[in-house]
């Protein structure tokens, strides 16, 4: 518990204030994003995972779209998983055509040991059939999350990791492959869709 305490306070202490992608002085705007900013950015750790088709999956090489929405978590997980996917997948509703095309969502499993890729597909069409789901070596998973400032949680009996209030939360990734904001496991369907839509609106 003490290591999660940490990772929360180092993750806060890079939180410097809400954040459009490429605004500058609009204080305005920015005041209204339910995100939060991280100065500098988190660089994507360019590990190669593996896709639910079994093909490998970078969420650097691999997201091309100008906004990508990760979420860390297991498909065993009781509640707060779904909970995050689920506000995820309305947000996706109320977006227009054009912002839809231009947003990610990515989940990738902390517990590969029985989050496979068929079972990893199954739980995310529950959701959203559009939602890439990625698994992977362990060892791999932990480098991506933790260039991020993804913290694991504790381990679980299969040997991989679940995830607490800490580290539940939803990374933005742009086209440049850093990840300047992040969203709590609190932001709601139109929290979310608010935040998108004026991230997408920045030149």
């Amino acid at each position: 518990m003490g290591d999660r305490r940490l990772l929360a306070g180092t993750i806060a202490g890079l939180i410097v204030a809400p954040l459009l992608l490429t605004a500058c002085g609009d204080d305005e705007k920015a005041a209204a994003l339910h995100g939060s900013q991280v100065d500098p950015p988190f660089t994507v750790a360019t590990q190669e995972l593996v896709d639910t088709d079994g093909e490998p999956y970078s969420l650097t090489a691999d997201t091309d779209e100008r906004l990508t929405m990760v979420f860390f978590g297991y498909t065993n997980c009781p509640d707060i998983c779904g909970r995050v996917l689920g506000n995820l997948s309305s947000a996706m509703t109320r977006l227009s055509e054009d912002d839809r095309d231009q947003v990610e969502v990515v989940f990738v499993t902390t517990d590969p040991a029985r989050d496979t890729g068929e079972v990893v597909r199954a739980y995310l069409d529950r959701y959203d059939p559009s939602f890439v789901g990625v698994t992977g070596d362990l060892a791999d998973i932990e480098q991506v999350a933790a260039s991020v400032a993804v913290g694991m949680g504790d381990e679980l009996p299969s040997g991989g990791y679940d995830v607490d209030a800490h580290t539940t939360t939803v990374t933005g990734i742009d086209i440049t492959d850093e990840a300047p904001i992040f969203w709590s496991q609190e932001t709601s369907p139109s929290e979310f869709a608010e935040d998108i839509h004026a991230l997408l609106r920045e030149d």
